[in-house]
Order: structure tokens, then sequence, then C-alpha cells
């Protein structure tokens, strides 16, 4: 076969490819729901238990003026505590790499904190800071960091020694090492740790709200259980399920961009 017939087969196979990613996860799903529903039906759950698939669909329009906002303020929560988890857990696990005194001064605190149950921590928080934004982006930041440092600082140190020692030879400086070589090496393994994290961030801005708020949709979900409005919970969990698949596909998208290079590794 010619390089001109590759090509367009190249391209076939690849759509192909695509295809088949994007049309795996709609058939499960799909498959999901359609196993829900027949429970449903045959155990004969009342609404009020366990809400049929149509039932979410109507909870979800009568609310649709309600769950925008909802939905909207646990995006900038969760996007706000992911992000300052990514500020403080990238340097901090760069201070772990570069330095072992550091490291056996750093980890066990950070094991410390992330043993503490958030659920504990979040009243606290919203003593101390009140029922806005703050307690739920600092839940967020406290249950996705240790994902980041942990992932961030193992890459770091696991850079292969021979390209170290190459970039001594030429007499390249520690910053240059580590710009050039250790940190593009450990851009994989950092993104490891962003793609545990995004959805770990997802859970701390509702345990957040579950504690104290007033709205968003962890708001929405306490709310319409006390009110015995399972579909409209059921619906507010699956918009928080769908904000958590797009926002680590989104990470994926970037690593893809990114680091080109461990996609080929992977194969």
């Amino acid at each position: 076969m010619s390089a001109a017939e590759q090509q367009p087969a190249g391209r076939r196979a690849a759509g192909a490819r695509t295809a088949l990613a994007i049309a795996g996860p709609l058939v499960t799903f799909a498959a999901l729901v359609v196993l829900w529903d027949l429970a449903t039906r045959v155990f004969d759950w009342p609404i009020w238990l366990v809400p049929k698939p149509l039932d979410v669909v109507d909870a979800l329009w009568e609310a649709r003026d309600l769950l925008p906002r909802q939905f909207w303020v646990t995006l900038v929560e969760t996007l706000a505590g992911f992000g300052l988890a990514v500020a403080i857990g990238v340097p901090l696990a760069v201070a772990i790499a570069v330095s072992r005194f550091l490291e056996r001064t750093l980890y066990p605190v950070l094991l410390a904190l992330n043993a503490v149950p958030k659920i504990a921590i979040a009243p606290i928080l919203i003593l101390w800071m009140g029922f806005g934004y703050g307690p739920k982006i600092v839940v967020a930041l406290l249950l996705c960091v240790f994902p980041i440092v942990i992932a961030t600082a193992s890459g770091l140190q696991s850079t292969p020694p021979e390209l170290v020692e190459l970039m001594r030879s030429l007499c390249a400086t520690r910053r240059q090492i580590f710009l050039k070589v250790r940190f593009p090496a450990a851009l994989p393994q950092v993104f490891v740790g962003l793609k545990v994290a995004i959805s770990l961030a997802v859970i701390g801005a509702v345990i957040g709200e579950f504690v104290g708020s007033s709205e968003g949709l962890g708001w929405v979900i306490v709310n319409t259980n006390s009110n015995l409005n399972t579909p409209l919970a059921f619906g507010a969990m699956a918009l928080l399920a769908a904000m958590s698949v797009a926002l680590f596909y989104l990470l994926v998208f970037l690593e893809r961009l990114l680091v080109p290079w461990a996609r080929h590794e992977q194969r």
C-alpha cells in the first residue's frame, strides 16, 4: 500500500476509534438507565423512594429556572477549590521532591490533614468563615490537594537518571534541568493527580453545601430530601455527575494537548 493510500486508511481508523470511544460510554449509560427503569417497574418502588428516569427528567424540567444558578454556584466552588489546590499542591510537591528534609517534615503533616474527615472540618469552617463560598472552597481544597502533591512529587522523583546525567554533562544548571527535564517528565504523573483531584473537588464542594448553605446543588439535595422530592434530588445528583465527568474529560483533553508523548508511551 502506498503512502497516499495509507493516509486515508489511517484517518478512517482514527475516526472509527473516536466513534467507538464516544459510543461506548453512551451505550453503557443508556443500558444503565434502562435497567434502572426496569427495576422500578419490577419492584414497584414508590416515587419518593426510587423515582423512574422519566420522573427525574420531569423534575429537572420543572426546576429549570432554579437549577442553572445552583449548578453554577457548585461549579465555581469546585473550580476555586481545585485551582487553589493546584497553586498550593504543585509548589509543595516541588519542595518535597528537591529536599529530603522537607519530605520528612511535610509528608506527616499532609497525611494527618488528609486523614481528618472533611465532614468534621466543614462545621468549624462555617463557624469561622460564615455561609458563603469560603468554607466550600476550603473543603474542596483540603480534599483534592493531597493527590496532587503525591502524584506530582512521585513524578518529579522518578525522572530517568540518564536524562539528568546527560543534562549535567552539558553543563546545565539545576533550574534548567528542572524546567527542561524533570518537570516535563513528571507531567503524566501530574495529570494523574489532577484527574483524581477534580472529582474530589466536586465532592468537597457538595460536602460544604450539605453542612451549611443556602445555594448550590448540595443544598438542593438536602432541601429536596427534607421535602421527599426524590426525583429532583436524583436530578441534582445527575447534574453533579455530569459536572464531574465534564471536568475530568476537560483535563484529559488538556493532557493530550500538553503531554502528547504520554499517549504514545501507553500504547
